[in-house]
């Protein structure tokens, strides 16, 4: 297998059947094999009925709401690729985005998606609270994960299958995974790639104001349970 997409899905009924279109007709076009799955975290709306009548894609689903970073892991983990992609249902980052990727796996094991570097290019932006709360964690993150990564929460992050083991390292099951997963890709001295993206924000992100500040509190945890050795 080339290539596995991953893509969390919680009440994503608006989105996710164009997302999956557009992620299919791309590797139909660019890989000889490939496998799309799709993890529904017990959504409340249509999504998992919607996925789950879509051909071509595997569907695996939660029992309860975990979060989204239960929902990744558990996706990537069932992985079958050589590469491994996780990207957004929104389709905030599109999967054409691949193009300018692939050719730094030469040199590093994960290439992230950056809105945070000077070649990005946020076309609608957040409003005002959370543009300021996520550069808030993003000025936390350099701090506390890594200080080169400018930008460790855009959703759409390519790795190779010998850095897959990170994501049974993860304990984090919500949105702070991204920090988390970051720096358990430095501290096993895996190659970590930050590249600029157009991105397109969604208003019906599943994200709310009040999960910045646990998002921050996480970054602490990190380094906590990094010295009480729960990451050897």
């Amino acid at each position: 297998m080339e290539i596995s997409v991953v893509i969390p899905a919680f009440n994503e009924v608006k989105d996710i059947a164009k997302t999956i279109a557009d992620v299919g007709s791309y590797l139909k076009n660019h890989f000889s094999s490939f496998e799309i799955i799709v993890v529904d975290d017990k959504s409340n709306d249509r999504t998992l009925q919607i996925i789950q009548s879509i051909d071509g894609i595997r569907v695996l689903k939660n029992l309860k709401n975990h979060g989204k970073g239960y929902a990744v892991a558990k996706g990537m983990k069932a992985a079958t690729g050589d590469l491994l992609l996780f990207m957004d249902a929104d389709n905030s980052t599109k999967i054409s985005e691949l193009d300018n990727f692939l050719s730094e796996l030469k040199n590093y094991d994960v290439v992230i998606a950056s809105r945070g570097l000077k070649d990005s290019k946020v076309t609608v932006s957040q409003n005002f609270l959370k543009t300021n709360l996520g550069r808030m964690g993003n000025f936390f993150s350099r701090i506390l994960i890594d200080e080169n990564i400018r930008d460790t929460q855009c959703g759409f992050k390519l790795f190779k299958k010998s850095a897959k083991h990170l994501f049974d390292k993860l304990t984090i099951e919500g949105f702070a995974f991204d920090f988390e997963l970051i720096f358990l890709a430095r501290k096993y001295k895996f190659k970590v790639k930050e590249m600029p993206v157009v991105w397109v924000n969604n208003f019906n992100s599943a994200v709310r104001w009040y999960d910045y500040p646990k998002t921050m509190l996480n970054l602490i945890g990190i380094r906590i349970n990094n010295l009480l050795g729960k990451y050897n």
